[in-house]
């Protein structure tokens, strides 16, 4: 099968998860690589990522969306019956990867713009994701509650994500959202704000996953 990005990305996929010790089957990485091809097929005549991002899809925001299952997978229990909710989800970046890795936990994909609605189910069913549920809607209107997670990936500040997405988690929740390390820095000392700081492949900037609880 001929895909839409280099085999190079391939390569810079297998580096990344080989250096977190992180081994996924083939059948899951082919999941993976088709939700590329969606993304890039898509990208031809509708704007879900920038051109420039295009041609290392998978190594610059495949990789970012695989980060919370990399770090959580070390700290955490996953159970079956966790709900996870992700917002303004956009092209799909982190939701959908993680709900390929993630077969057995549920998802919702909140986003309220029409046309990335319609991408995101055309993934949904293409990828055979059952654990995935798209809503078109904004965050506040969805009617999520007693989530166990919620996520974002560069949505707006640190301070105004945590805000909108507090009120829809369990007592023991989790806010996990994935931003540049220069726009997190100023919350280091901040109780109960943990910061974990990781880089990309071929990226020079350098990157952070923020985790908040609601214990915290």
């Amino acid at each position: 099968m001929k895909h839409y990005f280099s085999p190079t990305q391939e390569i810079l996929l297998q580096k990344f998860l080989t250096d977190f010790d992180i081994s996924l089957s083939q059948e899951t990485l082919e999941q993976l690589y088709l939700y590329s091809d969606l993304v890039l097929e898509w990208n031809e005549r509708t704007n879900l990522i920038s051109k420039n991002d295009a041609p290392k899809f998978i190594s610059r925001h495949i990789t970012d969306s695989l980060v919370p299952f990399i770090f959580l997978s070390k700290d955490f229990e996953l159970k079956n019956n966790t709900k996870w909710a992700d917002m303004g989800s956009g092209a799909g970046c982190p939701v959908i990867p993680l709900s390929i890795v993630l077969p057995n936990i549920t998802f919702y994909a909140v986003e309220p713009r029409n046309k990335r609605v319609l991408f995101l189910n055309e993934v949904r069913q293409s990828l055979h994701l059952k654990n995935l549920t798209v809503i078109g809607k904004r965050f506040e209107t969805s009617g999520l509650t007693d989530l166990d997670f919620v996520s974002c990936r560069a949505l707006s500040s640190f301070e105004n994500d945590w805000e909108r997405a507090k009120n829809s988690l369990t007592k023991n929740g989790l806010f996990i959202t994935l931003k540049s390390l220069d726009n997190v820095n100023h919350l280091r000392n901040q109780p109960g704000i943990k910061i974990t700081e990781y880089q990309l492949p071929e990226e020079q900037q350098h990157y952070a996953i923020v985790m908040r609880g609601m214990h915290d």
